[in-house]
């Protein structure tokens, strides 16, 4: 089973994952932020993800060194969730089970994301242009098998959990 989280920055993507991980703790989890190689590098991810998905496979990003890292395996027997901005395409949707799009406003989101790592804000508007690009590009919502709200993440994680 793989299951893909996409939706914009600070919409809930993360913390929902967790919430599936909590309920199915035989799951996996793949961060596209461990793939992303910097802060333009959303494009790179979405385009590497179906290789990753293929290859059961994947280098991590060292955001400290700004370099690639340790090869990781993902075990193609157990559950997969799949969460980051890009995640959700044409190609990645074939791939999956589910996929999810996490809705929640901007004022909202902007908040929770730098709350959670404040250098984000010298970031946020190169981010969201990426954002608005994959968006063109790959429409993800028309992609999703259904939207959750970012408000209410806990009732979209027990209810998801039991497809897992």
């Amino acid at each position: 089973m793989i299951l893909i989280i996409d939706g914009r920055s600070g919409s809930g993507k993360t913390e929902l994952a967790a919430a599936l991980l909590a309920a199915v703790p035989s799951a996996q989890v793949l961060h596209l932020d461990d793939i992303y190689p910097g802060w333009q590098g959303l494009a790179y991810a979405t385009r590497a993800l179906p290789t990753i998905l293929r290859e059961h496979r994947w280098q991590r990003w060292d955001w400290v060194t700004s370099t690639r890292a340790e090869w990781h395996e993902i075990d193609p027997a157990r559950s997969l969730i799949v969460e980051g901005s890009g995640a959700l395409t044409q190609q990645t949707r074939e791939l999956a089970d589910l996929a999810l799009w996490v809705e929640h406003p901007t004022e909202l989101r902007m908040a929770r994301a730098l709350a959670r790592e404040p250098s984000f804000a010298a970031h946020w508007d190169d981010w969201a242009a990426q954002e608005d690009e994959h968006e063109r590009t790959n429409k993800p919502r028309s992609l999703a098998s259904m939207t959750v709200n970012g408000a209410n993440l806990a009732g979209a994680a027990e209810a998801i959990a039991s497809l897992l």
